[in-house]
């Protein structure tokens, strides 16, 4: 897969479209682009290491839990993530371990991931999720 994300174009709020090859990677892609969204990250290098835990009623709830669990590490530790190893992942669970630095090089905010317009869907290479940002 060649592209991990891209920007897509929203009226008020920042939007972005993760692809994968499968739902891991798709997963990863979706952390790793919401944090390129906030920062340069060829800057950051993962020193510091935290595991992450989630359970979800479904597989949308779960990639948006796990984008605002991300946001919540960053916000509570002061660290930015450029690496997102996802041990396990069903449709209701996701276990990974996530790699970054305290950092201040934040040039935007992005408050939370929503469930406006958000849509997981099969395509031709993999899946591609769309994923609406609260800025």
């Amino acid at each position: 897969m060649e592209k991990r994300y891209e920007e897509i174009e929203h009226t008020a709020d920042m939007a972005m479209r993760a692809y994968g090859r499968d739902m891991k990677e798709l997963f990863a892609n979706a952390a790793y682009g919401m944090f390129s969204l906030m920062a340069d990250l060829s800057s950051i290098t993962p020193a510091v290491h935290r595991r992450v835990h989630l359970q979800a009623p479904d597989q949308e709830a779960l990639l948006v839990d796990w984008l605002n669990e991300l946001l919540y590490l960053h916000e509570a530790e002061g660290e930015v993530y450029c690496s997102f190893d996802i041990q396990d992942l069903s449709p209701t669970e996701l276990s990974a371990t996530v790699g970054g630095e305290k950092t201040e090089a934040v040039t935007k905010v992005i408050k939370a991931a929503t469930f406006h317009e958000l849509k997981i869907a099969r395509t031709e290479d993999g899946y591609a999720a769309t994923i609406t940002f609260d800025i």
